[in-house]
């Protein structure tokens, strides 16, 4: 066998000697560049001009935040998943971008320390202290982000989510969560498949504990804003009176989980006029009553669905053998069917955090306190949204790729096309090698 070409014997075939020969070109070809073109997306959009104009200039006169912020986005676009991988890893495609600045690591997060608020200690009806971090900066940017891109308008009205997620980790300052695992729980609103606001908190804080100051916060800015919010959707961690009350005041119409006690049993009991729906090719039945345990003045309605339990066992509580579970409205228009299904949209919610912590960095926190790690998920917030913002418009002239389209399928479809730069009439021109309709794309 010749040392320079490797022969395999491949069986069954007339012909079983196949060469492999390896020719070198001293050409410097990304395999990434694709993102060429998002770079140039996130300059044309005014994403860059608003950062900086929104966070200031930093004290480096080398790298601004948009630097920071672009740069974050690309790790993500190119496959990676920490801070390290720009060094390690994407430097070299990066650089090769015209009058791109791309800072070390140590740079990035910097500049993630920079942009921090000290956290607050927040004393619960209980006596015991957690500690919230409040970055009011960033989610203000993150909005103003989403009115430049058009993903939300000024003056519009939008369906909202709010819910607690726990950001499972093992950093100095974690805390024990109700689920046994230690990390951060903070408080996540989004409209639709963005992210629209973000308070952290210790992972072992009550989900009720503040909840109704973070969302005061949260209107309080929406407001700032000229963003309003015409249904809101919440989990039983909401279900208490003051918080009830203040999403009435700011919501046309809100859908709260209620949590079951001995007086609402036994109104439950109560109900004779059962009707029976159809949900998701499952049969249950509902019904509707008045909500009297609280804020009677307002004049609520609670929505009661049933269905069997799976072991036919008779519940000591309701004396019989279903599982109940209600929502408590202010939509007295809807059919329990209409809001029962309203209501589990929520999913929507759910894979979001799925999105966030498997596609953009969720997972890998990079700092070891809670207000330097808030500022990352604001910002890797702000990196998803943009990412919805270029779907949009890629989907519209790739026809492979969808309008949902998670990132690794962004990747393989878009980004991973082998390109450089070239000089030609004293202009940068991208060279990619593909027939894939790059060149219809505008991003002004």
């Amino acid at each position: 066998m010749s040392r320079k070409s490797l022969i395999f014997v491949i069986p069954n075939y007339k012909k079983s000697i196949f060469m492999a020969k390896i020719q070198k070109s001293k050409q410097i070809v990304t395999p990434f560049g694709g993102v060429f073109l998002t770079n140039e997306a996130f300059t044309q959009s005014g994403m860059s001009k608003l950062i900086d104009n929104e966070l200031g200039k930093r004290f480096s006169i080398d790298y601004q935040y948009s630097d920071i912020f672009r740069s974050i986005f690309d790790i993500f676009l190119c496959g990676g998943d920490c801070m390290e991988d720009i060094q390690t890893h994407l430097r070299p495609t990066l650089e090769n971008i015209p009058n791109n600045k791309v800072p070390s690591a140590d740079t990035l997060l910097r500049g993630i320390k920079e942009l921090a608020t000290i956290n607050t200690e927040i004393i619960s009806s209980s006596g015991k202290s957690y500690n919230f971090n409040i970055n009011e900066k960033m989610n203000d940017l993150n909005l103003k982000s989403l009115l430049l891109t058009g993903q939300l308008k000024a003056g519009g009205c939008y369906d909202l989510d709010y819910d607690n997620q726990i950001l499972e980790h093992e950093k100095y300052d974690a805390k024990r969560t109700y689920k046994h695992n230690t990390g951060y729980f903070p408080g996540v609103a989004s409209i639709g498949n963005i992210i629209a606001y973000i308070e952290n908190r210790d992972g072992n804080a009550n989900v009720k504990t503040a909840q109704k100051e973070t969302l005061e916060r949260m209107f309080k800015l929406f407001k700032k804003n000229d963003i309003d919010v015409d249904r809101a959707r919440m989990d039983a961690g909401s279900y208490c009176k003051d918080v009830i009350s203040l999403v009435e005041a700011n919501c046309n119409l809100f859908y709260i989980r209620a949590n079951k006690c001995d007086d609402l049993t036994a109104r439950i009991r109560e109900i004779t006029d059962w009707k029976t729906v159809e949900i998701n090719y499952k049969n249950y039945q509902v019904a509707s009553l008045p909500f009297t345990q609280f804020l009677k003045e307002l004049g609520l309605r609670l929505v009661v669905m049933r269905e069997k339990n799976a072991n036919g066992q008779t519940d000591l509580f309701t004396g019989d053998d279903f599982i109940y579970r209600c929502i408590l409205t202010n939509d007295h228009q809807g059919t329990e069917k209409e809001i029962i299904e309203y209501y589990n949209q929520r999913g929507g919610a759910e894979k979001l955090f799925d999105i966030q912590n498997n596609d953009f960095g969720w997972n890998h926190l990079p700092c070891s306190d809670m207000n330097y790690n808030t500022v990352y998920l604001i910002l890797t917030a702000m990196v998803k949204n943009f990412y919805n913002y270029l779907l949009g418009k890629i989907s519209k002239i790739f026809k492979d790729i969808s309008p949902v389209a998670r990132l690794k399928q962004f990747i393989f479809r878009f980004i991973a096309v082998s390109g450089k730069w070239i000089r030609q009439g004293r202009q940068w021109k991208i060279l990619l090698y593909t027939n894939k309709p790059y060149e219809k794309l505008k991003f002004t």
